[in-house]
């Protein structure tokens, strides 16, 4: 059976979660779901980084301590994730045993191989990253270039990794695996980091002690990247159990935000290879989901919960904003007047238009009883095609192109009842064939939008009298045409998606 292992970043426990982390998230439970339909073995892994510098002053500011400061905020991730309908396979901490053992065993290993060595260092550090820049990277003056705020010179005795003896290792594995940082471009920023020449990194402090002990000198602790990115081996099993860690690595597939490539792009292979594990099979790096062309932000007080737009437009209208209007790659800019516009025209007035539209005359003309579609019908080789685009979307971790496919479909069979106006015609095999048709289509789009209509979907499903649960439904034979028997009891219901007046 085929394995589809898929992760989010673990967020940051110095601030509640935004919109930008759903967008992340959200893309991962959909590939996640996507992926199951296909018949494969899931692993979704989500989770929260609590350790380092910026999580111990957050939590002294709110007179918490850092353990009560991520209860705190990791119990806040998981009711974000729940209220969105996240189904994730694992949710980590990093002050989990757990994680401790499995960081203190890879990064043992890695010091074992002769990778790690003491060294004094002095350093501009941006405590809001949580890393270190070089005068020349920094902006304005003298400011981080990701939050705008100033660095501040650290001078302690630190491990260091080196990662300047990787640079051929890491181009060698760019180029035998084109695929393995997507897109195009971020895959060549990369790469043009690891060109421009590589510094070995501190990963590990002395001056504060919220972290995972190094494991040769409990002096130290280690710098919070390094414990943060190991999240993903944990939770495959890496160092407690070997089976387990041989069936899901490397074939994992980490989608991150452009703003820790660095890390993930060439940190996190670099040190994988140093422990002598395989590095990742794929990492996916989108763009920013800015508000008014700013990246979210503390500072800049743009930051937006998901709570507050599900009142709005639901659970569904909200996953589906992300993964339509939001292309996975470059930056997509968030606002509640496309949000509104995308909803009334997807989700209002085509998929719940023809819903409603065909449960209605369905009643009135069939008397509740759904026929059967017919097996010539045009609509059979445009479900076909949409079929090979939706997949092929899916596949490029490409949610909108996905949708997109899957959408045409739908204004395809509202094409076909504004010709046919069976509404208009007497009962008979001409008004059996054009809604037995749309009950089709309903039924495959219910299949192909499910990954983002988490709800919708089933009650579609329920709806035209299918049994059982969309999720149990298996690709691709299910989305073949044909597939709605006929003979059931359809029903009408409140309109699935009402329209938002703006």
């Amino acid at each position: 059976m085929a394995r589809f292992y898929v992760t989010t970043p673990i967020y940051y426990v110095n601030d509640a979660p935004h919109i930008g982390h759903a967008y992340t998230t959200v893309t991962a439970d959909a590939l996640a779901r996507w992926h199951r339909l296909l018949g494969e073995e899931v692993f979704f892994l989500t989770g929260t980084d609590e350790h380092g510098l910026k999580v111990q002053r957050a939590a002294e500011a709110s007179g918490r301590t850092p353990r009560e400061h991520a209860d705190i905020t990791s119990r806040r991730y998981r009711e974000v994730w729940a209220s969105l309908d996240i189904a994730y396979d694992d949710f980590i901490r990093t002050t989990e045993p757990r994680h401790y053992r499995t960081t203190e065993q890879l990064m043992q290993a890695a010091y074992d191989n002769g990778w790690i060595e003491l060294r004094h260092y002095e350093g501009l550090y941006c405590v809001s990253c949580e890393a270190y820049y070089t005068e020349a990277e920094l902006v304005d003056g003298g400011l981080c270039p990701i939050h705008r705020t100033p660095v501040e010179l650290f001078q302690e005795e630190n491990y260091f990794f080196k990662l300047s003896a990787f640079e051929d290792r890491l181009l060698e594995w760019y180029d035998r695996y084109p695929g393995a940082v997507t897109p195009e471009g971020k895959r060549n920023e990369a790469i043009g980091l690891i060109r421009g020449g590589l510094r070995d990194i501190s990963i590990s402090r002395t001056s504060i002690s919220w972290g995972v002990p190094v494991p040769w000198d409990r002096a130290h602790v280690f710098y919070v990247w390094y414990d943060a990115l190991i999240n993903y081996a944990t939770a495959a099993g890496y160092g407690s159990d070997p089976d387990r860690f041989a069936r899901w690595w490397p074939a994992v597939h980490h989608l991150i935000g452009k703003d820790i490539l660095r890390f993930h792009c060439v940190y996190w292979p670099a040190l994988l290879m140093a422990a002598g594990i395989d590095p990742p099979a794929r990492i996916a790096v989108h763009g920013f989901l800015l508000v008014g062309g700013e990246k979210m932000s503390k500072t800049a007080l743009n930051q937006i919960a998901p709570g507050d737009l599900i009142p709005t437009f639901g659970v569904d209208g909200v996953r589906y904003h992300f993964l339509r209007d939001q292309a996975f790659g470059p930056d997509g800019d968030f606002s509640y007047e496309a949000m509104v516009a995308r909803y009334n025209a997807d989700l209002a007035n085509n998929l719940g238009n023809l819903l409603a539209r065909v449960s209605t005359v369905v009643e009135r003309k069939c008397g509740g009883v759904g026929p059967a579609p017919n097996p010539a019908s045009k609509l059979g080789a445009s479900a076909e095609a949409v079929y090979e685009a939706a997949a092929a979307g899916w596949a490029r971790i490409a949610p909108s192109e996905a949708l997109e496919a899957t959408w045409r479909l739908v204004r395809d069979a509202n094409a076909a009842l504004e010709a046919a106006e069976p509404w208009k015609a007497e009962p008979g095999p001409a008004v059996d064939e054009v809604l037995g048709d749309a009950l089709e289509v309903l039924r495959i789009v219910a299949l192909l939008a499910s990954p983002a209509l988490s709800r919708a979907s089933q009650e579609i499903w329920q709806r035209i009298g299918l049994p059982g649960r969309v999720e149990d439904q298996r690709l691709p034979g299910a989305a073949a045409w044909g597939g709605y028997p006929g003979g059931l009891a359809v029903r009408r219901g409140e309109p699935l998606f009402p329209r938002i007046r703006d």
